[in-house]
């Protein structure tokens, strides 16, 4: 007879061999190639000792094509909960020393689980992928396991932040996961595409290769499909725990409160860093990190679109979603790929209770006959319908330049914002001086003696007349005139007095936001 204290160490014995998952020699491949093992990337995400592992002992049930007598540890996939500085998260980690990762059935039901019991408790999903793909021995089956996750990932969207971490080969219909998840983390040792090298060069003769079509830097800067780049697994994951840090766990909570950072609320540096001649460009992270606490601003799509500068930050404690121009790249103007970033950020900020913080230095739309053709139209709908759809407290300041549909589009009083500052260098206009006086005073400039002169004189004039933000403060478009100095400590009061904020709006089942 079998002794308790036998099953006992039978018990343990066989935990142990399933943590091994692949094995010793596996787990030296996986370093050697300077990554970490699914086990090692959840214990270094989570507090020490508070994971708790759910499906351990899950195994596959397919038979066919060698499977029968084949166990895999966990199925590949190591899944549970656990603690980030303390909060809740659940997680799923591809274990790829076990079959590469392949996703089954019960691979892909064992992370769908994880994120139902994410939606349930209202904690954040964090999903580390590392997977060579589908498990082609288990057929239709395998594709079950993807589409409940996908399912679920659907059902979690603006109720749980979804993190997803790229950490190795993300290949196929594997890839769409990530990209229906709030934000993309990947290493440079990873990869993501739905096509591969092989496939394109029979397809269509295209020759690249993994690194040029799906690396991070391609996925990052061409196709916006990632949000940070990381050096390794070390790096993704501390970037995941400081992107919790400034996220709730859920929809129906505000942000986690930090150490609220009092000082530099009346900032004299601010008064310089624009230059005096309107079209030279400046840095406008220059401004975004004097305002934000203790200089501590997580950029995302930082190498993406990077005519608009968009993340978190927090004034005296409170996270917020910052949307700024960025008039170094393209003078700021909005493009089809800046609408698209800021539109998304917008809405994430949005879902889970987060205050938009906007800063202005727009001169409008870039023209163009790519930009017309590729859709701006349908492109820039999109930040127009992110910005009036959403309910936070949204504050805009008018650093320089802005004009037109820029002007509007960069939350403007009448697309929703709650208050809108400016500074005294603000122009807001329908266009810039220069243009609008060729159109006005065409006639004038024509009949002048000395063209150049009269023109100059006419631009000064429109530009007294109309561009200045007296004239839209005066037209209640702008709340406030203030001295750049003052915008950290003015920002700061509004966020107070506008907390407990409430927004009725109508009825419906969703906008048709045009996608």
């Amino acid at each position: 007879m079998v002794t308790f204290k036998e099953n006992i160490a039978a018990l343990e014995q066989s935990k142990e061999r399933l943590r091994q998952g692949g094995g010793p020699e596996r787990a030296a491949k996986q370093h050697s190639e300077g990554k970490l093992t699914a086990r090692e990337r959840v214990k270094a995400l989570l507090d020490k000792d508070s994971f708790q592992e759910i499906g351990l002992f899950a195994q596959h049930r397919a038979t066919l094509f060698g499977m029968a007598d084949k166990p895999l540890p966990a199925d590949g996939v190591v899944t549970g909960s656990g603690t980030v500085e303390g909060r809740t998260v659940h997680i799923a980690s591809q274990d790829f020393t076990v079959a590469g990762g392949s996703a089954g059935e019960v691979h892909g039901y064992k992370i769908a689980d994880a994120m139902k019991y994410s939606l349930n408790t209202g904690t954040p999903f964090v999903f580390i992928n590392d997977s060579g793909g589908a498990r082609v021995q288990e057929g239709v089956g395998s594709l079950s396991g993807y589409a409940r996750v996908f399912y679920h990932n659907t059902l979690l969207s603006g109720v749980v932040p979804q993190i997803s971490l790229i950490c190795g080969p993300c290949a196929g219909g594997a890839a769409y996961s990530p990209a229906l998840t709030d934000f993309i983390i990947q290493t440079r040792y990873a990869y993501m595409f739905i096509t591969g090298p092989a496939v394109i060069k029979q397809v269509t003769g295209e020759v690249i290769t993994s690194e040029q079509l799906g690396g991070p830097r391609a996925q990052m800067n061409a196709s916006g499909v990632v949000h940070f780049v990381a050096e390794n697994d070390g790096e993704a994951i501390k970037t995941c725990k400081r992107l919790l840090s400034f996220l709730p766990s859920n929809n129906l909570e505000d942000p986690p409160r930090g150490d609220p950072d009092k000082r530099h609320m009346h900032d004299f540096a601010l008064n310089h860093i624009v230059p005096d001649e309107p079209k030279l460009p400046y840095d406008i992270r220059e401004i975004i990190t004097r305002l934000v606490d203790r200089g501590d601003f997580l950029e995302v799509h930082q190498e993406f679109a990077r005519n608009v500068v968009v993340g978190f930050g927090r004034l005296v404690g409170r996270t917020i979603g910052i949307i700024a121009n960025q008039p170094a790249v393209l003078a700021g103007a909005l493009d089809i790929n800046a609408s698209d970033k800021a539109a998304r950020f917008i809405r994430f900020c949005n879902a889970f209770n987060i205050p938009l913080v906007t800063l202005v230095d727009v001169p409008g739309f870039l023209p163009g006959v790519d930009q017309e053709h590729n859709g701006i139209i349908r492109h820039g709908a999109k930040l127009l319908f992110a910005y009036s759809a959403s309910t936070v407290p949204k504050l805009t300041v008018v650093i320089r330049k802005a004009y037109g549909g820029g002007y509007i589009a960069m939350c403007s009083k009448d697309l929703g914002a709650d208050r809108v500052l400016a500074w005294p260098s603000a122009e807001i206009a329908v266009m810039g001086a220069e243009g609008a006086a060729e159109i006005v005073f065409r006639r004038e400039i024509a009949a002048a003696e000395n063209q150049e002169t009269r023109r100059k004189e006419l631009i000064e004039q429109y530009r007294s007349a109309f561009s200045t933000p007296y004239v839209a403060a005066g037209a209640r478009l702008v709340d406030d005139i203030i001295e750049p100095a003052e915008t950290r400590g003015v920002l700061a009061a509004i966020l107070d007095t506008l907390v407990s904020k409430r927004e009725v709006r109508p009825s419906k089942k969703h906008g048709n936001i045009p996608l």
